[in-house]
């Protein structure tokens, strides 16, 4: 029989490649097994994002995700430098176009000096000054925010952790888990792997492994399809910085953003509307499993109820191109509904209680032998290597 992995990692991710990267640098010679349920890694949310590397902006200070985000940052950049993985601090301005939003901006540039960043408040003339083709009252410049390409993160993880002795086997989707007093027993189409330890970082499928193991939760995982589009070409200039409105204290989502990518071109969005798949990235991607787990949920109505104004709203903007684009042109007026050319969408995991709220922390699942993280709100991805660490020091804890 097959010799026990010291440590067993669901999930090809970013979080998963970190994870795995980290646990090797410390422990050596272990035998480690990345499983993923897709051909490649990075699949999901990793590699359908803004690619934004995070500052900080928007979180309680104190947080895990206020502390993993300022962390991350440096981290990540000092990745791409040693690995030659081409980023750019372009920065990020937050703009402000009506009164109620100039008055939420106050607030951010408070919470911005918080959580150790260096925010500048722009005037609307120093903002056009800024971005002559943007229209606002007023915003903050954050000089820390970067752009990269997550996906190019992840598999430069995977090759090192694999350098140093991972194996990695996809398309092994995990049928069963099972915990006894001595080890964790993972099974999937390939065969069964026995394991020391398992780390879960399934993220849009966390819940389902740790229900799996037959752990109970009180929460579930809710899917809010984010939806881009891309500029043509001749805006690739548009923006000189990325461009955010200022988003509403009381929802987790930032709202559409014009994002320019490393690869020069310029994206906008993401929207936030709920997704009738757990990866339902168009509306014609619908899972009868998936809605009736979601509708057999006490949560998801709650949530509903709780957010019918705003999930509304998300709706029209998904359903008619015309309401998407205004949200855009409340600050650049200069596109047009011609301008909104097709690009690929995300879908985000988001962790909702069985009272309908909406978990905006880092949540983690511990048994003996596992180690399940249940939720990883954005930023997750600028994020991965402090969460890695977080997760290793839990195993050797």
């Amino acid at each position: 029989m097959q010799r026990p992995y010291q440590l067993v990692i669901v999930g090809a991710g970013i979080l998963g490649a970190a994870t795995a990267r980290e646990y090797l640098q410390r422990h050596p010679g272990h035998r480690v097994l990345v499983i993923e349920k897709e051909g490649e890694p990075a699949s999901h949310q990793t590699g359908r994002n803004s690619g934004v590397i995070h500052a900080g902006v928007y979180y309680p200070p104190g947080s895990l995700k206020a502390r993993y985000c300022k962390e991350g940052l440096e981290q990540t950049i000092a990745f791409c430098q040693d690995h030659n993985i081409p980023y750019l601090q372009c920065g990020k301005l937050i703009v402000a176009t009506n009164p109620l939003e100039e008055e939420r901006l106050g607030a951010l540039f408070g919470r911005c000096q918080e959580n150790g960043l260096d925010p500048q408040y722009l005037h609307a003339t120093a903002l056009k000054t800024a971005e002559p083709n943007i229209e606002g009252r007023a915003a903050i410049l954050v000089r820390q925010t970067g752009i990269v390409d997550y996906a190019r993160i992840t598999r430069t993880m995977l090759g090192q952790a694999q350098s140093m002795g991972a194996e990695v086997q996809y398309k092994a989707r995990v049928m069963a888990l099972n915990e006894t007093e001595h080890e964790m027993r993972i099974d999937t189409p390939h065969g069964s792997y026995r394991a020391e330890r398992l780390v879960n970082c399934a993220g849009l499928m966390a819940d389902r492994l740790i229900r799996l193991q037959g752990i109970a939760t009180d929460f579930q995982i809710v899917p809010f399809r984010g939806e881009y589009y891309r500029l043509p070409s001749r805006f690739n200039q548009i923006v000189n910085h990325l461009i955010y409105p200022v988003p509403d204290p009381a929802l987790p989502f930032l709202g559409v953003h014009l994002t320019p990518i490393i690869d020069g071109s310029v994206t906008v969005g993401p929207n936030a509307v709920l997704a009738l798949a757990r990866e339902g990235y168009d509306w014609s991607s619908i899972n009868p499993a998936d809605l009736l787990e979601l509708c057999s949920f006490s949560g998801f109505w709650s949530l509903l109820w709780r957010y019918r104004q705003s999930g509304t709203l998300e709706l029209g903007n998904s359903l008619f191109k015309s309401r998407y684009l205004a949200q855009v042109r409340k600050y650049c007026p200069q596109i047009g509904i011609d301008d909104l050319l097709p690009h690929r969408s995300g879908v985000r995991a988001q962790a909702v209680t069985a009272s309908g709220e909406l978990m905006h922390d880092f949540a983690f699942v511990q048994t003996a032998r596992s180690l399940h993280l249940g939720n990883a709100p954005s930023p997750a991805a600028t994020s991965a290597i402090p969460i890695a660490r977080a997760i290793v020091d839990k195993l050797d804890g």
